[in-house]
């Protein structure tokens, strides 16, 4: 495995363990609608969260949460729609975005809630 996959891999390990310190009950990882992908789906507070989870070594270009553009948010909100059809869920839902950034063996997590609203058209 590449080495950014395996930084990527243990990013999202690290951000389902914050996210649980945290009080989240993790439902699904890693969900795939066709070539799309949801990293984290969690419930908190009667809420459906839909987490995406961008990893770094350094910040030398950019802060790892920059990397989430509209092209991203379409195609995490088109899955997200995907898995709330699928699943039969009527909760409202909340968009997050977990930026790591590996310092050594530690993580620096940035949790932003509610980064991003669906865009009205997403077909």
């Amino acid at each position: 495995m590449a080495g950014h996959n395996e930084l990527g891999k243990s990013g999202e390990v690290a951000a389902q363990y914050f996210l649980r310190q945290k009080g989240y009950r993790i439902l699904d990882c890693n969900w795939r609608s066709g070539h799309k992908e949801l990293d984290i789906i969690a419930l908190f507070e009667n809420m459906l969260i839909v987490a995406e989870v961008k990893t770094r070594s350094g910040s030398e270009y950019e802060e790892p949460w920059q990397a989430v553009d509209r092209k991203k948010i379409r195609r995490i909100v088109q899955a997200a729609h995907h898995y709330i059809k699928l699943h039969r869920i009527d909760l409202p839902v909340r968009f997050d975005i977990l930026s790591l950034l590996r310092q050594g063996e530690q993580w620096e997590i940035e949790h932003i809630e509610d980064a991003f609203r669906a865009p009205m058209q997403i077909y």
